[in-house]
């Protein structure tokens, strides 16, 4: 199994260039299902996430080309099955985002109930609530969910109860063939649920409001063939912003919209951070040692939960204490404690709040890394720490960071992978 190590105690510094969005790839893949046509998605990350969605879409049947720039063409003309198994979706929780397209398109879809990062319940019962106002019928059987709607599916007012970003994705998906119109309430505004509504809208769907607490999807017969360049990914960017401000580095960003990054932005420069942006970059200079600030986690456009970890390991090191609060998951701190072997001093004072007094440096360890962005959280730490840290279990990196030992190297980091 491979590991990181990290031989820390050097500034990061330099210029890279932002991937494209994970989160935002990956439902517009699912979205390719909506048509028999040709949809070619630009921009996508090269991710063990993306490879799975990929390999998904193969097992429906889907005849899939993964190309070079980065680029991925999709054409679900003849599909063999409408069930997405197990051994798949159990791996990541995204994959669950085939329901809404197959049960559109095909009348009827059989998911397994998803896995993915052990960070809290993160149920789909609003997602299956949300179906049935649709018209669908819905039954869950041997850990699956299978879905009917053999005349179809007809256009409703559907109110979620909580801003589920997955949930908004799946039931904008399943709305665009659906008859008459639809109006969902309480839609998460993140921008990959923009990104993936100026998809659906290329591909002949009639979506509006994305972005906003309200959508409106007027159903159309069918949707057509499209190509679609995914999004910056803003996880990303922000994740290198911190990385840099913890080791008391200058980096600048292309290929990113700072308005994505609006809230992470405001917290670095309270820490200390010189920032400066542009239409499609970021600049960050951190003169000096970091200082500590509080972060609350809120949906969009709140400080993201998917930065929280990152934000974590950077207060590690910082000057003074401060407070986090996760409002999102329920156990998303599962990475205190490995920071901590590094030498942090985090105290959780419940399952949502934590207290970091900031130290003056961290001595390097093994660590093991529990979750997708908890485990760049190590990365950071690592960085700053004083001799080699080994990060175990990076494949929870792999599902979510492109290249991270080439982008880490390319900004001067002493970093490599080893098995």
């Amino acid at each position: 199994m491979d590991k990181l190590l990290i031989n820390g105690g050097r500034r990061l510094e330099g210029s890279l260039r932002v991937s494209g969005a994970k989160n935002a790839a990956l439902p517009i893949l699912a979205a390719t299902l909506l048509t028999g046509e040709t949809v070619t998605v630009a921009n996508a990350p090269h991710l063990n996430d993306v490879t799975t969605m990929v390999k998904l879409l193969g097992r429906l049947g889907a005849d899939v080309a993964v190309g070079e720039s980065p680029q991925v063409t999709v054409t679900a003309a003849d599909l063999r099955s409408l069930k997405a198994p197990y051994e798949l979706v159990k791996t990541m929780r995204a994959s669950f985002l085939v329901m809404g397209p197959l049960l559109a398109r095909f009348g009827e879809a059989e998911v397994s109930l998803p896995g993915g990062c052990a960070i809290g319940a993160r149920p789909v019962d609003l997602h299956l609530k949300g179906f049935a106002a649709l018209g669908a019928d819905i039954q869950v059987a041997d850990g699956y969910v299978q879905a009917k709607a053999p005349r179809g599916l007809k256009g409703a007012r559907i109110k979620l109860d909580l801003a589920t970003v997955g949930g908004t994705e799946n039931l904008m998906m399943a709305a665009t063939l659906a008859e008459g119109e639809t109006i969902i309430d309480g839609a998460a505004r993140e921008p990959e649920i923009v990104d993936l509504g100026n998809c659906l809208n290329a591909m002949g769907a009639r979506v509006s409001g994305h972005g906003t607490a309200r959508l409106r999807i007027v159903g159309v017969p069918a949707l057509h063939g499209a190509k679609h360049a995914v999004m910056a990914d803003r996880v990303e960017a922000g994740t290198y912003l911190i990385a840099a401000a913890a080791t008391r580095g200058r980096v600048r960003l292309r290929d990113i919209d700072p308005g994505a990054l609006s809230a992470v932005l405001e917290r670095l420069q309270a820490a200390g951070a010189e920032i400066e942006a542009g239409a499609d970059w970021i600049a960050l200079n951190m003169p000096g040692r970091p200082g500590a600030v509080d972060i609350e986690t809120r949906p969009y456009p709140g400080f993201p939960t998917d930065m929280q970890a990152q934000f974590m390991a950077m207060n590690a090191v910082a000057e003074g204490s401060c407070r986090i609060t996760e409002t999102i998951f329920e156990n998303r701190f599962m990475h205190a404690q490995e920071i901590n072997r590094l030498g942090a001093d985090i105290r959780l004072l419940g399952p949502s709040q934590a207290l970091v007094n900031g130290v003056e440096s961290l001595k390097a360890a093994r660590v093991m890394a529990t979750d997708l962005r908890a485990s760049f959280s190590l990365v950071v730490a690592g960085l700053v720490a004083e001799g080699e840290t080994l990060i175990d279990r990076i494949y929870h990196i792999d599902r979510g960071y492109e290249m991270i030992e080439e982008k880490l190297s390319a900004l001067g980091a002493d970093v490599q992978r080893v098995s």
